[in-house]
């Protein structure tokens, strides 16, 4: 695998549904949230569609017409319901041997996330992933998706440009953040969202699951 080219020098993943099997249990604590303040509860796939965005944001699209001042109350409960549970996750099978691959083709390892930065630190010691990763951006540092800035500024600290950078993501906001910042991206069909609607975003391929991501990264990355 070392003796092939690289085509991407850095490669930026989402976490939630990416490389964190966390979908249904994000989608359960946000409606566990909502029965605690007595707000209407979104179907799962409302409330699947708004994972990868901050925190706030996703809140917002997924009970629209809350009044603003109940929107905290309803993030702390969505936070309460979230670490009670959060030692369920694992990631996808298959993730730690494709990021140690990657790795020793010296790509530059990111991730981009919604999540905030404590929520990602704790998930990255749950998944004993603790420096793997070169550099992370989260939704409380730096503006959330589909926003590009997360990305530009990984670009950035990296010093590569947008046509060597690749993004993977479970979600439309995964690939429309990509698209905005002019990299490429891929898709992976296990997460958030229906691959479906990938379409449009136009990704390099839709990976069904993590073992394919990895024979297609090591194909094509």
């Amino acid at each position: 695998m070392s003796l092939r080219p690289r085509r991407f020098d850095l490669i930026a993943f989402d976490w939630d549904g990416t490389l964190f099997d966390s979908t249904a249990l994000i989608v359960r604590c946000i409606q566990g949230a909502c029965r605690d303040i007595g707000a209407a509860v979104p179907s799962d796939q409302d409330a699947a569609y708004v994972i990868g965005l901050g925190l706030q944001d996703a809140l917002q699209h997924a009970v629209p017409g809350l009044s603003p001042e109940r929107y905290p109350e309803l993030g702390r409960r969505y936070r309460h319901h979230y670490v009670a549970r959060q030692h369920e996750l694992l990631l996808f099978p298959g993730t730690l041997p494709m990021l140690q691959a990657l790795k020793a083709r010296n790509h530059w390892l990111a991730v981009a996330t919604g999540k905030s930065r404590r929520g990602l630190d704790e998930a990255l010691q749950t998944a004993q992933l603790e420096g793997v990763f070169d550099g992370s951006r989260t939704a409380d540092e730096t503006a959330s998706k589909p926003n590009p800035l997360m990305l530009q500024q990984l670009m950035r600290e990296f010093g590569v440009d947008a046509e060597r950078t690749l993004m993977i993501g479970d979600t439309t906001h995964d690939l429309q953040m990509a698209r905005n910042a002019g990299t490429a991206a891929v898709g992976v069909a296990f997460g958030a969202h229906d691959h479906a609607a990938f379409a449009e975003f136009a990704p390099l391929h839709v990976a069904h699951s993590t073992d394919a991501l990895h024979a297609w990264l090591a194909e094509h990355a």
